[in-house]
Formats: C-alpha cells, sequence, structure tokens
C-alpha cells in the first residue's frame, strides 16, 4: 500500500488558516493565497490536497466548488474535500467540480446510516468518512458542527458500523493534538486499526516534522494530513515525501 501524504488547506473566508483544536476563535491566518498554496505543494512533489471549508462545516453549503474547479485545473492534484456535506446532492456537486473524494463527517457521526448507503451508491473509492473524536473519561467521543457539538456518538461503535458497510477511507483526528505540532496520537491510530484493519487510516492533527510522517507510515496509516507545520515552514514537503517512500 503506498503511502499518501495530504497537506491541508482550511479555507475561512477565502482565507487559508488554521484551526486550534478546532476551536474557531482561536484562529491563526496565512498569508497564502488557496491557488498558489496548492500550485506550490504540487511543485513539490504532492499528489494529494485536503481542502476543507470552515464556514460549511459550521453552517453547510459547501462554497469551495470554484476554488476546487482550478486546483484541478492548473495543479493536476487529486483533491480530498468537505465541509458542509449534507445531501446526496452535496456528494454529487462535490464530484462534479472535481473532487476526487468526498469527506463527510458531521453526517457520518449523525446519521451512519445514510452514510453508509452512500458507500453502495458511490463507491468505496469516492468517500471518506471523518470521525475527529476527543477522549473523555476514557471513552472516544466524536463532536460534531465543526467540533463545537457533543454527537453522542462513540468511536468504537461507529468503526465497527462502518467497516460492515465497506468503508475504505477513513480520517481520524484526535482532536486535542489539532493544531498543536506536538506529535500525533500514535496510540489512538493503533487502537483504530486494531478494529478496523482493512481500512485505508489517515492519520491528522499534531504532526511536526518527517519523524512523525515516518511514525505514523510505521504505526500502519495508510496516510498522513500535514497542516500547520506545513504552512509554518517547520516541515518541508520535499522532506515528508521522502519518509513517506
Amino acid at each position: 500500500m503506498t503511502f499518501e501524504l495530504y497537506p491541508a488547506l482550511d479555507i475561512r473566508g477565502g482565507r487559508v488558516v488554521r484551526l486550534r483544536q478546532g476551536d474557531y476563535a482561536q484562529e491563526t491566518r496565512y498569508a497564502d493565497e488557496p491557488l498558489a498554496a496548492a500550485r506550490a505543494h504540487a511543485e513539490a512533489g504532492a499528489r494529494w490536497l485536503h481542502l476543507v471549508d470552515l464556514d460549511a462545516a459550521r453552517v453547510g453549503g459547501y462554497t469551495l466548488a470554484p476554488l476546487l474547479h482550478e486546483i484541478r485545473a492548473q495543479t493536476g492534484l487529486r483533491v480530498q474535500t468537505g465541509g458542509g456535506v449534507r445531501s446526496e446532492a452535496d456528494v454529487e456537486a462535490i464530484l462534479d467540480a472535481g473532487a476526487a473524494r468526498v469527506v463527510v463527517g458531521s453526517l457520518a457521526v449523525r446519521e451512519p446510516a445514510r452514510v453508509a448507503r452512500w458507500l453502495g451508491r458511490f463507491g468505496a473509492e469516492r468517500l471518506t468518512v471523518a470521525l475527529d473524536a476527543r477522549e473523555v473519561d476514557g471513552e472516544w467521543r466524536l463532536p460534531v458542527a465543526g467540533w463545537t457539538a457533543d454527537s453522542g456518538a462513540r468511536l468504537d461503535e461507529l468503526l465497527a458500523r462502518y467497516a460492515d458497510a465497506g468503508l475504505r477511507h477513513l480520517l481520524c483526528t484526535d482532536i486535542a493534538c489539532d493544531g498543536m505540532l506536538a506529535g500525533p496520537n500514535l496510540g489512538l491510530y493503533r487502537r483504530v486499526l486494531a478494529r478496523v484493519p482493512a481500512v485505508a487510516v489517515q492519520g491528522s492533527g499534531g504532526v511536526r516534522d518527517a519523524a512523525d510522517v515516518r511514525a505514523l507510515r510505521d504505526a500502519g496509516c495508510a496516510g498522513a494530513v500535514l497542516g500547520r507545520a506545513l504552512l509554518e515552514g517547520r516541515l518541508r514537503l520535499d522532506d515528508a515525501l521522502r519518509e513517506a517512500a
């Protein structure tokens, strides 16, 4: 299995930003223009881009279709993207705009039966289920609405359900690690992979350097999402790509 890297661009108000642990009140803005940033990643050797509509993640209504179209036309990157996906029509529209995979987050937690049916309709290669987890009293819980609301759902339950439905691509984030540059939660990924060994798991949150990329690969992940470390120049994409190889 090829270990893939997913440089991430989180977009809010048309700008590249990062949130600290998913908190919209703790936003860092970057000077990079989104299309130029995507182009730079492609020139450095990336094959994929992880594109997130943070505005839509809270209220629905994916807004990045024009940007997605331009990224595909100008860079050739394969784009995994989501934010605000609420319906089959949303999935169709994002795929039609050029996405290789659509990321479904909050709805995948709130309505797993519905999203499981989408795996059958669109195919397991066209969807990535995002289960973003926060450990509370020893349990891994799954908040929704841009990580602002408790869904009541538990990670282990949904892992089993989606594996049975034929899930292929899972994006899993430890919210406590997100944007913290303190290293990924390797224990979480080992736990996930022990429960769903046939699923390609993307590690997300906390990656600081090439050693963290290597650690995720060695833990059995199929890929890693790279955010703040790339944006702030702490990690060079070409160094990360060498570790991925």
